[in-house]
């Protein structure tokens, strides 16, 4: 079957499956431009860019008149010892240093107002774009662990519309557990909404066992990762609790996985949600800190015994998202600039750390 994909691709792919199959192995110098376009039979800007995104991605390395030199250990395929040091993260999700290109993201709008046209002026689904779901199921599949269809996948503009969204599906004579100390718009959205809350003491790992156990919630709302402002990771024994807990009655976990795409290990942590065996784990996730705060998006991913509930109680709201911003988002993940750019925040912060 005849591919599509563009030759530079091809070759960046190609390049980059022998290098991680130790063909090449870490300070090998690779073959150079010129011999690799007479080889392949392709131009010198195909082969040029190619070798820049195998760059890009940490794979080779460029050095002045000298070449390209290998630059991937097979060690950087999996998760560190050490746990993640906890940093605070800041209220405002405005980095400079982890920015995405604008000039990759205007690139990926002029395309998609050229290739929709008109049919962004279409209606969305009430879940949101097919496209964006399937991309976004791929993507979640690939890099956190998480299998789950296009129809267990709803977006929203933002993780307070979901918030309310687990509301309205689950009931709203349900107590929900938070962290204490917490991000401030997660009791606020529970509040409005006319839920009991019963805050729950964050220790250095996690939410404490003994408030854990003493509970009276069924639906408990954690930020594993990295709860704000306290900075507190949960360990991976702390998860394990977290699921056991669950595993009582009739209960669920919302998992709010903000910013963890730059975790500093060299594999983000695993989700509780790909943990979850009794299909109990509600999973959200934005695009605020990895493409713009500005771009009010945000998903969530439904275990499948829940998709016909969500349905039910609440599949007829439209979706908030514009089916424009929703396409551009499509392209930056099937593109692959979306993981490119994660990928190079992630190198920049382990070098900035001493990792």
């Amino acid at each position: 079957m005849r591919s599509d994909k563009p030759e530079y691709l091809k070759l960046y792919e190609f390049m980059r499956d022998e290098i991680t199959k130790g063909v090449w192995p870490c300070g090998a110098r690779l073959p150079s431009r010129r011999q690799i376009a007479l080889d392949r039979g392709l131009s010198a800007i195909t082969v040029e860019h190619s070798y820049e995104l195998l760059c890009q991605e940490g794979y080779a390395e460029a050095r002045a008149r000298s070449g390209y030199f290998v630059a991937y250990r097979q060690s950087d395929g999996f998760a560190a010892s050490e746990a993640a040091p906890s940093l605070p993260r800041p209220a405002q999700a405005t980095s400079a240093a982890g920015a995405f290109p604008f000039s990759v993201l205007a690139r990926s709008m002029r395309r998609v107002l050229s290739d929709y046209g008109e049919n962004l002026l279409n209606k969305s689904p009430n879940a949101g774009c097919m496209e964006l779901r399937r991309a976004l199921s791929g993507y979640l599949s690939r890099n956190r662990g998480i299998r789950a269809g296009e129809d267990q996948i709803v977006i929203g503009s933002g993780s307070e519309y979901l918030y309310g969204l687990v509301v309205e599906m689950l009931g709203q004579d349900r107590v929900f557990a938070i962290e204490d100390p917490s991000y401030e718009k997660i009791e606020r959205v529970y509040q409005a909404k006319g839920v009991d809350i019963d805050p729950l003491p964050l220790g250095h790992d996690g939410i404490r066992t003994e408030a854990l156990k003493r509970t009276r919630a069924s639906v408990l709302h954690i930020t594993p990762f990295r709860s704000f402002p306290t900075g507190v990771t949960a360990s991976a024994s702390k998860r394990g609790e977290y699921l056991r807990w669950a595993a009582e009655g009739d209960r669920f976990i919302v998992e709010d996985d903000f910013e963890s795409e730059f975790s500093l290990l060299r594999k983000p942590e695993e989700t509780v949600f790909s943990r979850s065996e009794l299909e109990n784990v509600i999973y959200l996730n934005t695009f605020t800190r990895t493409v713009s705060p500005s771009l009010r998006v945000g998903y969530m991913v439904l275990p499948r015994r829940l998709t016909a509930l969500f349905e039910s109680r609440v599949g007829f709201y439209s979706c908030t998202v514009p089916a424009f911003e929703q396409y551009v988002l499509t392209d930056l993940i099937v593109s692959g600039d979306f993981e490119r750019h994660i990928n190079r925040v992630r190198r920049q912060k382990r070098r900035e750390a001493g990792k």
